[in-house]
C-alpha cells in the first residue's frame, strides 16, 4: 500500500486537509466515444493525466478536440483487440460498440477485455470493466438486482453483445481471483446525453433525431416495453466512485425511473415537437419486455444515485443534436 492509500485508509476514506491527492495516470479505452469522452472531461478536470486509446470505429475525435493541447492528455489511435503496453494506474475499459447497428460484427468484448486485463496485470493497474444491463437479458425478475443471473437467449440475434459482456465479466473475475488483479465491474443501464451518435439505433437518439427531422417516431411493438434512462453525468460520477472505492461489484449503474417506449416518445414530443407523429412497427426479436435497475447496492456502498431526471437531461441532449444536425454552433454540447 502506498503512502496516499495508507493515509486515506486511516482517515475514513477521505484525504486529510493539507495532504494533496495523488494525481493518477489513467487509461480510458473508447475514450473518444459518448460516455468515454465525458469521463475524460471529469478526469482531466480533477488533475489526472489521461491516455485515450480508441480506434474511432464509433468514437469521434471531435469529442476530444478541446483536450488536444493539454500536456496531461494523450490520444492514441489503436484497436484494443491488439495488445498495447502503457504505464498507468487505472484502466477504464469502455471500448466496445454498444449500439445495435455496430456491435454485431465486433470482437472487442472478449479480445479487447483480455488484452486490457493482461495490461492491468503487467503494470499493476486497477481495472474497471463497463458491462451492461443486457447481461440480464429479458429479465424474469423486476427490478433487477446484481445477484440475478439473467434470462438470456445464447443464440439470439443480439446475443453476441449480451454473451460478450457476460464473458468479459467472467474474465475480469478470473483475473481478480486467480491473478490478484484489482477489478471493478459496472453494469450500465440505458444512458443518454450530448455526444451520443445520432444514428446509432438506440431508442433515445432515434426519437430525438426523428423529431428534429420532422419524421415519425418509430415505436417497435406495442410500445409497452420499459427502460430506465440515466443522464451521462450521473453515469460518469458512478464510474468514478466505483473505481475509487473498495468494492469489486458488480454494481448496477442506472436511473430507476422507468418509462414505457410510448411514455418516452411523449416526453420527446413535449421537448421538441408536440405534433410529432408516432409510427408503430413490428418488434425486433429478443427485445426485453422490462428493464429497471435496483441500485440499492450502489447507494449503500458507493454513496451514489442519479440526480438528473429525464425531463431535466433530455433538453440538453436535444440542444446538442440540434447543433450537430443543423449546424447551429451557438448551442453548447457540454454536460
Amino acid at each position: 500500500m502506498d503512502f496516499y492509500k495508507f493515509i486515506k485508509c486511516f482517515a475514513g476514506g477521505k484525504v486529510p486537509l493539507g495532504l494533496k491527492r495523488k494525481n493518477l495516470r489513467v487509461l480510458v479505452t473508447g475514450g473518444a466515444g459518448f460516455v468515454g469522452s465525458h469521463l475524460v472531461d471529469r478526469l482531466i478536470e480533477r488533475g489526472d493525466s489521461v491516455i485515450v486509446v480508441d480506434n474511432f470505429f464509433t468514437g469521434q475525435k471531435q469529442n476530444l478536440l478541446h483536450h488536444l493541447n493539454n500536456p496531461k492528455f494523450e490520444l492514441v489511435r489503436h484497436d484494443v483487440v491488439e495488445p498495447i503496453l502503457l504505464e498507468v494506474d487505472h484502466i477504464y475499459h469502455l471500448a466496445c460498440p454498444a449500439s445495435p447497428v455496430h456491435y454485431k460484427n465486433h470482437k472487442t468484448n472478449v479480445m479487447g477485455t483480455l488484452n486490457m486485463l493482461g495490461l492491468a496485470k503487467r503494470v499493476g493497474a486497477r481495472f474497471l470493466i463497463t458491462s451492461t444491463s443486457e447481461v440480464y437479458g429479458d429479465p424474469l425478475q423486476h427490478p433487477q438486482v446484481e445477484t440475478y443471473w439473467g434470462n438470456v437467449n445464447p443464440i439470439g440475434v443480439r446475443s453476441c453483445y449480451d454473451e460478450g459482456k457476460r464473458t468479459a465479466e467472467t474474465l475480469a473475475m478470473d483475473y481478480h481471483r486467480g491473478l490478484n488483479v484489482e477489478v471493478r465491474i459496472a453494469r450500465i443501464f440505458n444512458t443518454y446525453g450530448p455526444r451520443m451518435c445520432i444514428d446509432d439505433g438506440r431508442v433515445v437518439s432515434n426519437f430525438v433525431a426523428q423529431a428534429l427531422r420532422k419524421q415519425p417516431l418509430t415505436v417497435y411493438g406495442d410500445g409497452k416495453q420499459t427502460r430506465s434512462f440515466q443522464y451521462v453525468s450521473d453515469l460518469v460520477e458512478g464510474l468514478m466512485r466505483l473505481m475509487e472505492g473498495n468494492h469489486v461489484g458488480p454494481f448496477n449503474l442506472g436511473n430507476p425511473g422507468e418509462f414505457t417506449m410510448l411514455e418516452l416518445a411523449k416526453v420527446v414530443q413535449e421537448t421538441i415537437d408536440p405534433n410529432a407523429k408516432i409510427e408503430f412497427k413490428p418488434n425486433t426479436e429478443d427485445d426485453p419486455h422490462k428493464r429497471k435497475p435496483d441500485i440499492s447496492k450502489a447507494k449503500q456502498l458507493l454513496g451514489w444515485e442519479p440526480t438528473v431526471s429525464l425531463r431535466q437531461g433530455l433538453p440538453r441532449m436535444v440542444d446538442d443534436f440540434r447543433r450537430r444536425i443543423f449546424g447551429d454552433d451557438k448551442l453548447d454540447s457540454g454536460l
